[in-house]
């Protein structure tokens, strides 16, 4: 199995890169979070990704997107993470948008798709309750009412929460879990916008006696379990595939650091401790990214390990962008925590990246739980 793009993914990465370059960049979340922006989103921006096709990469053509694969998505993602742009895509095009292909009805699809692949929509998923990811721990409820379902429960880190359109809630039912298709303006749901660390964007949800009807259920009732786990599986790469994102420019911007910070009359480029550790870190990344390229050549290729493949990469991309950004900091010296630099701010992303979805610990375990310990 080639860990290398293909020549159209490769096209794929470079129109990413120079878009976000141009229309995103750092400087793009220095003025969202710095001008308190109401949305801490550009729906502009967002709309400018269904224009290029971005917004609906893994969306099957009929329902106007690219329908290209996990490997993919992974390009857009690792883009993401490089200019650390503020963008519905990991929970409007990579979660929602694979629940709904997966298991949507023909008018959720029709409703929904054509929208999110357009950048016009944005849908989160509210799956965790609690301060680590933990998807077999859902407490939210769904209990039978009338010819629908009543919703009780709390959800947080609902990526983009505050400006969704629409909501995918995870509750139990009676035998299991299913996943529901919620409005957010519908009676005794409360959405309350959360800024990360990062200058994203999540929100909390609460649902209290929330009524849907049986048509707001996506897939089968009881049977969201499996639904979700892919969905969860192909964000979890795409997560890390911005780990790596994050990772590899912190280190380049260090390198290009080091090859111009001059002290005792030389370049700090040119001492041998700093060389050994930039050594070091560049393998690391190149790991890193080979464990992700795997893991979503896993997902596109439905290896049944799949699942398992993806922890070994979020995992290991997660300690790696650690890693890349701390080493970032330290060699910036004390302007490395400044605000003027740039590097502090991928130490934050990477920080949020790494809970998301699953931290090392939680991979960590999950891979061991899958050997019998």
């Amino acid at each position: 199995m080639p860990l290398i793009l293909t020549e159209e993914q490769t096209m794929l990465k470079a129109a990413a890169d120079g878009f976000l370059n141009e229309h995103a960049p750092i400087a793009h979340l220095r003025k969202l979070r710095d001008s308190q922006d109401a949305d801490g989103v550009s729906r502009d921006l967002w709309r400018a990704f269904g224009e290029m096709g971005f917004a609906g990469v893994i969306i099957p053509e009929e329902h106007g997107g690219s329908g290209l694969g996990a490997v993919e998505a992974g390009v857009m993602a690792e883009a993401l993470g490089r200019t650390l742009t503020p963008s519905p895509f990991l929970g409007t095009g990579v979660l929602s948008a694979k629940l709904l292909v997966e298991g949507g009805s023909n008018a959720q699809q029709a409703a929904w798709l054509p929208r999110i692949a357009a950048g016009e929509a944005i849908v989160s998923l509210a799956v965790d309750e609690g301060p680590k990811h933990a998807p077999s721990r859902i407490a939210t409820t769904a209990e039978r009412s009338g010819n629908g379902f009543r919703l009780n429960g709390a959800k947080g880190f609902v990526l983009d929460g505050h400006v969704a359109d629409a909501l995918i809630v995870a509750a139990r039912t009676e035998s299991g879990l299913t996943l529901f298709l919620v409005d957010p303006g519908t009676a005794g749901v409360e959405v309350e916008r959360t800024v990360m660390v990062d200058a994203h964007n999540a929100a909390r949800v609460t649902l209290t006696d929330v009524e849907v009807d049986a048509d707001a259920v996506i897939g089968a009732v009881d049977g969201g379990e499996a639904l979700l786990e892919g969905a969860l599986n192909l964000g979890r790469a795409c997560a890390a595939a911005s780990l790596n994102g994050a990772g590899d420019q912190a280190f380049q911007t260090t390198m290009a650091y080091l090859r111009t910070r001059k002290q005792f009359g030389k370049l700090i480029g040119e001492f041998q401790a700093l060389q050994h550790r930039s050594a070091h870190l560049f393998s690391e990344i190149e790991i890193a990214r080979a464990a992700v390229m795997g893991a979503l050549t896993a997902l596109d290729t439905g290896r049944e390990n799949a699942g398992l493949v993806v922890s070994v990469a979020k995992a290991k991309a997660g300690r790696v962008a650690e890693l890349a950004v701390q080493e970032a900091v330290q060699m910036h010296g004390g302007v490395g925590m400044t605000d003027e630099f740039d590097v502090g701010l991928f130490m934050k992303r990477v920080r949020v990246l790494n809970e998301l979805l699953g931290d090392a610990g939680f991979h960590q375990e999950r891979m061991a739980r899958s050997q019998g310990f």
